[in-house]
């Protein structure tokens, strides 16, 4: 599976992976998904650009949570 970038892994599994271990850490989204940490993070901050989850920084970590659709 893979998109118009080329990535391997959807924008999906990374949104269901952080909405399933809500507040997810940088760490559990990587391996939930089958990723090094730091491909996680580059995605994920790429998904918060498009607005589709949203981090929380908690001591030297980043928590992520899903953004809800609703208004």
């Amino acid at each position: 599976v893979g998109n118009s970038t080329g990535e391997r892994y959807s924008d999906e599994e990374y949104i269901i992976a952080v909405s399933e271990h809500e507040p997810a850490g940088t760490k559990e989204v990587a391996d939930a998904v089958g990723v090094a940490r730091q491909s996680a993070d580059y995605r994920l901050r790429q998904l918060e650009e498009e607005e589709r989850v949203r981090s929380k920084k908690i001591g030297n970590s980043l928590a992520w949570s899903v953004v809800d659709d609703e208004p």
